[in-house]
């Protein structure tokens, strides 16, 4: 049997054309881009040239963009940078969120954590007097379900900033910095065609970001460091080319999120939609997030992995993690419906045929593991 890719929410394969962008960066233009002599000066007009691409792509200023290793890094640096006396947030965040804000509240800070609706959307409030951080992603990376961060950014007292996670947007549904109004925003290359090992941080002009890590001048101080010229490149390419054909795609992954769930429907019911309703425009439609009855999501896991399709329980920075998802927790998925979630997610390269046997395979492995 081929093999089915259905966790493209963890990673994405690199897109060839953006592997050769990489390659010259790598073998041929290897200088330090902080060296001055000519192998440096070269080094660092590759990795400007893709600052200012990348930027533009995002609606943020070439000065507001910093290169980071990874979205982790990118929110790490972003709330411990901002330091926070009071946060709202909530538990669908992802665990890079999270864990920051956990750490903080250890440390002394007040979070307030907010709930979410069944659809998986933040039950926002105003936050109480005095809190000077939100974090609000984009789209959740277990359901897709976009959160209104515009609409929250207007309510926000005036010294209030706003965080916003866009790894699971970018790349998938338009994402303008400035239009959002968030103060920080970060993005992961490889979520969307880029090479593993790189990410974003946008921080708004004339904030007040701390870093916290020392060394270096590189990037204004706020992340010293030789910076990685070739996966700096690699992540405006593979951006270029999603951000280009980025209608076509949303369109192409809403057509698999419907058609697998029409044909898992079909042929293994009972089952259930856990997020945004099929067809719904406030989704970022590269996921389907379904619970299987009288299945223990482990155990299919498995079965599905013998089966040649890989999928997930949830985010992959804590599928070993055998507690339930905080995120459909936090949506009041009952028990049994939540002890056998699982997240399926696609590519718009993939054919409806591929959609059609993940689905005829995921339901003979969905009989066999209620059969026992």
């Amino acid at each position: 049997m081929e093999p089915v890719y259905l966790d493209h929410n963890a990673t994405t394969p690199l897109r060839p054309e953006v592997w050769e962008r990489m390659r010259p960066l790598m073998l041929e233009t290897f200088g330090n881009p902080s060296s001055a002599h000519a192998f440096g000066r070269k080094a660092r007009q590759a990795l400007e040239d893709a600052r200012e691409q990348a930027s533009a792509l995002l609606g943020a200023h070439p000065d507001e963009l910093t290169f980071t290793s990874g979205a982790t890094e990118a929110n790490n640096l972003a709330i411990f940078g901002l330091r926070p006396a009071r946060a709202v947030a909530s538990p669908i965040e992802h665990p890079c969120v999270v864990e920051p804000l956990r750490r903080l509240e250890a440390g002394g800070a007040a979070v307030e954590w907010l709930p979410a609706d069944e659809r998986g959307v933040i039950a926002w409030h105003e936050p109480a007097a005095g809190a000077d951080l939100a974090c609000v992603m984009l789209a959740n990376h277990e359901t897709g379900a976009v959160q209104p961060v515009r609409a929250i950014a207007a309510t926000l007292p005036k010294g209030t900033k706003l965080h916003c996670d866009a790894v699971q947007a970018v790349g998938k549904i338009g994402v303008d910095f400035h239009e959002l109004g968030a103060t920080t925003l970060t993005a992961s290359a490889h979520k969307f065609g880029g090479p593993k090992g790189v990410g974003v941080l946008l921080t708004k002009r004339g904030t007040d970001l701390k870093p916290h890590t020392f060394g270096g001048h590189q990037q204004g101080g706020r992340r010293p460091g030789t910076e990685p010229v070739a996966l700096a490149v690699g992540m405006a390419a593979a951006l270029e080319i999603a951000t280009r054909d980025l209608a076509a795609n949303r369109a192409a992954l809403a057509a698999h999120r419907a058609r697998l769930w029409d044909a898992l429907r079909r042929e293994c019911a009972p089952v259930v939609l856990n997020g945004p309703e099929i067809g719904a425009a406030d989704v970022a439609p590269a996921a389907l997030n379904v619970s299987f009855p009288g299945c223990r999501a482990d155990l299919l896991l498995m079965s599905l992995d013998l089966a040649r399709v890989a999928c997930s329980t949830g985010s992959a920075c804590s599928s070993g993690s055998l507690l339930p998802s905080p995120v459909l927790r936090a949506m009041g998925v009952p028990d049994e419906v939540l002890k056998s979630a699982l997240r399926l997610s696609f590519s718009p390269a993939q054919t409806s045929a591929e959609i059609d046997e993940a689905a005829a395979r995921i339901a003979r492995c969905v009989r066999m593991t209620r059969n026992g």
